[in-house]
Formats: structure tokens, sequence, C-alpha cells
């Protein structure tokens, strides 16, 4: 009588190179890597445009020359990250979701605060409409980061379990 619990007979042939190739670029789809291509041209255009300007008009007021500082090393931020996720040439796994999670909460953070900062020296709403919005922004950053890192977490776990599957073989 054979155990309900017996280890299942070996695949009949090993993964060939070619399909173990195809699972490691399934890591970075097409549609994944269009829309990191995406991501670096927007963050390279709009750091070109703010850094343009932040360098060419002295005469800028303080907080907008700090905010073109702030845009211009968040926009530099982004244009690195999307290089590293384009170069990196092991699967990813979800590691990059976590990393962009990370980026999105603490620019979208410093938004708010900057946003409530100039509310605060000033009168008028739309700095306060603009915090509103980046708090939304903010909360929806928070979801997405916490989205990755549960992802991470579940493809660790699952890479965990079949090592120590592996092992027991």
């Amino acid at each position: 009588m054979t155990e309900p619990h017996s280890t299942p007979a070996p695949p009949a042939t090993a993964p060939d190179a070619t399909s173990l190739h195809r699972l490691v670029d399934a890591e970075l789809s097409l549609p994944s890597r269009l829309g990191h291509v995406s991501l670096l041209l927007a963050a390279a255009m709009m750091t070109t445009v703010v850094g343009a300007l932040w360098t060419t008009e002295p005469a800028l007021p303080l907080r907008t020359q700090i905010a073109f500082a702030a845009m211009t090393v968040a926009g530099l931020a982004w244009v690195g990250y999307s290089v590293w996720v384009l170069t990196h040439r092991r699967p990813l796994l979800a590691g990059h979701g976590v990393v962009a999670g990370r980026m999105a909460v603490a620019f979208t953070a410093l938004f708010v605060v900057g946003a409530l900062a100039v509310g605060l020296g000033q009168s008028g709403t739309g700095p306060y409409l603009a915090a509103a919005v980046g708090a939304a922004m903010l909360a929806t950053a928070v979801t997405l980061l916490l989205r990755a890192r549960r992802t991470l977490a579940q493809l660790l776990e699952r890479r965990q379990a079949l090592e120590r599957e592996l092992a027991h073989r």
C-alpha cells in the first residue's frame, strides 16, 4: 500500500536552459519593461526641466528653490530606480515593488509636509487643497507599499518552502 504523502515522481525531463531563461525573462515582462522605460523617460525629462529652471533662475524665492531642489532629487531617484530595474540581470521578484513603494511614500509624504508648510506661511486654501490631494496620493502609496511587501513575503515564503523541499530529497 502506498503512503498518502509520498513524494511525487520526478519530472520525466529536467527543465532545459531555454525554459529557465523564459522563466527569468518573464520576471520583467514586456509591459513591465515598457512601464519602466516610460518612467525613466518621464523622470529624466521632468528632472531636466526642473533642474534647468532651478539653475538658470537665480532670483527665485527661497521656498521655490527648495521645492525645485526636492523635485530634482526625487526625479534623479526615479531615474536611478528605473535604470536599476532595467539593467538588473537576475530576477527581481517583488523587491523592486517594495523599493518603488518606499520611494513613493517618502516623496509623497515630503510633498504633503511641504504643502502644509506653505499653507501655514500664507493665506488661502490652495496649499491645503494640494496637501489634501497629496494625502490621498500618500494613502495610495502606502497601500501599494503594503501590497508589495505582502507579495514579497509570500514569494520569499514560497522560495523557502521549495528550498526545504529540495533539501529533503
